[in-house]
């Protein structure tokens, strides 16, 4: 090859890369300027749907108002937006996705109960139920439909209204018991209250008690329950973040560590098949909720997901929220000593000091059933009403649009912190709840508070939680005074009001108390209802061969 053609063909190869990188910076380019003009017709798709929503913070592309969301704690902060926009309703964007909160008891009145049928449905959850390996084969977070009618109908098999006034016997046994324990070591009350709510539900799904705070199931099931309960809080860090980038849900587990807590799923699942399993084999007692959904697993179909699940939200509806709900009445007696002795007076007056409270009692206790209204609405477990609603159609607020399946989301903090409904809303006042007294305040509902949830996704084991908080409030009341720990001093040591968990389910972080018996006779009667009450609950006896730690490796049932 001649040195002018050896010229000529690098000239050509060069030419040839040139346009070939030319070409690529083209494309580039070309695929910027594209993603460029998406980004802002999404953007301003974005701006278009928000000026037709409620009232809320302006978005930014793909994020939304994600980035305004605190760490802790964002019912507070929807709660003070509500007032800087002076709306009860107002938006909030999380990623591309509107998320309507409603502020004010008459508006979830006016929306969740009054269109009840309009939203019963759920939203897309991606952390809660699509990563949790469960999703639409959970009551919980099934969208409204032919399934969940029939969920539903097997839970209130269990839990329903009329169901839960067959359970007054035991659950007033443990009630003895729980009272008779915390006699004993008041240290460790929480415990004690945690291990009576969770042997309740044992006895109505199983057919067997919890006798030991030692049992695993008190542990492992609160466990789970507590950490479900942290994936539903709206957060700007993992794994909260992937309902605004739902994409990152999409890598492979072992490229992706915000993923590995997920594991392979279902493990929950798994436990509670075997759990319900077991009972369905070998127990011969009743109530046993688990026999009777083996029984009706043929007619309903039913895979072991979903006997599993139905047994697990037995759990959620009746262990982790009434034993939270206990705890923060011990915490209201620390705090507000003043609200007991009018309490004590009614006790000594209709119960006396021989026996114990008992159902019969509920019409001659105005004030501590007052107690326990006001129990439930100062510090509701439920702290955001529990999962979130979703129209099945658009709807209209007062003119502003909530989109078909949107995220629709009662705030219960700031309904039951409406200073209109209950001035000075930190300070516990049963006097609130009293029809004569001039605490008292018009509210959309007869209950006078909204602690259990809406419509027709209203919390299946309300029944049982409102019976079992107030045989179990009004037998403390009667039993114990529950006061501030003293240290070594005697100076009493202070408790705080606001040191609560950030989990959709929240509990007051530990504190100190002094738990002692009223009387020598009311603490004669503890001993001797708490030793007659284990005779009688002997029959539930028995344990169970699995724990939650057998199932971390094991794969989904169902």
């Amino acid at each position: 090859m001649s040195a002018n053609h050896l010229v000529e063909s690098l000239d050509s190869k060069r030419l040839e890369g040139s346009i070939l990188t030319l070409d690529l910076s083209l494309l580039f380019i070309g695929l910027l300027c594209l993603g460029l003009v998406t980004l802002l017709a999404d953007y301003a798709y974005m701006l278009y749907i928000h000026r037709k929503l409620p009232p809320g913070p302006i978005p930014l592309p793909l994020i939304g108002n994600t980035h305004l969301l605190p760490e802790n704690k964002p019912w507070i902060y929807f709660e003070a937006l509500a007032k800087q926009y002076d709306s009860p309703v107002i938006t909030f964007w999380i990623g591309r996705n509107p998320t309507i909160w409603i502020n004010d008891a008459w508006a979830a009145s006016e929306l969740l109960d009054k269109k009840a049928a309009l939203y019963a449905s759920r939203p897309r959850m991606l952390v809660f139920s699509e990563l949790s390996g469960v999703g639409q084969y959970n009551l919980v977070n099934m969208y409204y439909g032919d399934r969940w009618r029939v969920h539903r109908k097997l839970t209130h098999q269990g839990v329903g209204l009329q169901q839960v006034r067959k359970y007054r016997g035991f659950q007033n046994n443990e009630s003895q018991v729980m009272a008779f324990n915390i006699l004993h070591d008041p240290e460790r009350f929480v415990t004690h209250m945690e291990r009576y709510a969770t042997s309740v539900v044992s006895i109505i799904g199983f057919g067997r008690r919890v006798a030991s705070i030692s049992d695993p199931l008190i542990t492992q099931v609160l466990a789970i329950m507590q950490r479900a309960a942290e994936l539903n809080v709206p957060g700007k860090s993992f794994p909260m973040i992937m309902e605004t980038f739902p994409w990152l849900a999409k890598f492979p587990k072992r490229i992706a560590p915000w993923l590995k807590p997920f594991g392979k799923g279902g493990r929950g699942s798994a436990f509670y098949y075997a759990l319900a399993d077991e009972a369905n084999k070998t127990s011969q007692q009743e109530p046993c909720y688990v026999k009777q959904l083996f029984r009706e697993a043929p007619k309903y179909n039913l895979i072991p997901t979903e006997i599993a699940s139905l047994t697990g939200n037995l759990f959620g509806a009746g262990s982790d929220t009434s034993s939270s709900t206990l705890v923060t009445f011990a915490l209201a007696c620390c705090a507000f000593p003043e609200t007991l002795p009018a309490a004590w007076e009614e006790l000594d007056r209709v119960v006396g000091s021989h026996r114990s409270p008992s159902w019969e009692d509920e019409p001659h206790l105005p004030y501590v059933k007052a107690f326990v209204k006001e129990v439930f609405r100062w510090r509701s477990v439920a702290i955001i009403g529990g999962q979130p609603h979703s129209p099945t159609k658009d709807d209209y607020w007062k003119g502003y649009l909530i989109p078909k399946n949107s995220w629709v989301q009662g705030n219960t903090w700031a309904i039951h912190h409406n200073e209109r409904e209950f001035p000075e809303p930190d300070r516990f006042n049963p006097n609130r709840f009293l029809c004569d007294s001039s605490d008292s305040r018009p509210f959309p509902n007869d209950k006078g508070y909204m602690t259990f949830g809406w419509g027709r996704r209203v919390c299946s084991g309300q029944g049982l939680a409102e019976q079992g908080t107030f045989i179990s409030i009004a037998r403390l009341l009667w039993a114990f005074r529950i006061e501030k720990a003293r240290n070594k001093d005697g100076q009493e040591v202070p408790v705080d009001i606001f040191a609560y968990t950030n989990g959709l389910n929240m509990r007051p972080e530990p504190f100190s108390c002094s738990i002692v018996p009223r009387s020598e006779p009311i603490r004669d009667t503890i001993v001797a209802e708490g030793k007659e009450a284990l005779l009688e609950l002997s029959v539930y006896d028995g344990e169970t061969k699995y724990t939650l730690s057998q199932f971390y490796e094991k794969p989904n049932v169902g």
